[in-house]
């Protein structure tokens, strides 16, 4: 399993009201959600990205409430990877639960910028910047992550 798109990037402390905002929440619908993606922030997210696009922030990506919304919109957004110099701890795990692929590296969050052509070796953590030829290497997940995320997150990994 790996990622390749190009990059939509944002800031430090993207909360999870801004990410999918609470106006949105009454619906379970992950279409839907993904819809009102990053619209408080970037209107035009929703328009410009593709099936396989990376996302890529600074510190403290997905803080706030513990709404699962927030990366589901993401994920159904077409979003395969998300890269961040750090995540708050209850994004990090709702991540994981859904399947949304998230690696920590600061020198890819603060290197790579919107627009740039990254792909994503999610075995071996590496982050490759195509556009710039540059690489960076991430923690790659351990095995017992790896089946989750294979298996499209924690509950279909039960079954």
């Amino acid at each position: 399993m790996d990622a390749k798109g190009l990059v939509h990037k944002y800031g430090d402390n993207v909360d999870t009201d801004v990410i999918i905002p609470a106006r949105h929440l009454n619906t379970q619908d992950h279409k839907e959600l993904a819809s009102h993606c990053m619209e408080d922030i970037d209107k035009e997210f929703v328009n410009k990205v593709k099936e396989g696009d990376i996302m890529v922030a600074g510190d403290n990506f997905g803080c706030g409430s513990s709404r699962e919304h927030a990366p589901i919109a993401i994920k159904a957004s077409g979003i395969s990877c998300v890269i961040a110099t750090t995540f708050a701890r209850i994004f990090y795990r709702n991540s994981i639960n859904i399947g949304l692929p998230i690696l920590e590296c600061p020198e890819a969050s603060q290197k790579i910028e919107a627009g740039d052509e990254v792909s994503v070796d999610f075995n071996t953590g590496v982050i490759t910047n195509v556009t710039k030829g540059e690489t960076y290497q991430a923690l790659p997940f351990p095995e017992f992550i790896k089946d989750i995320m294979a298996k499209g997150g924690l509950m279909n990994s039960l079954k």
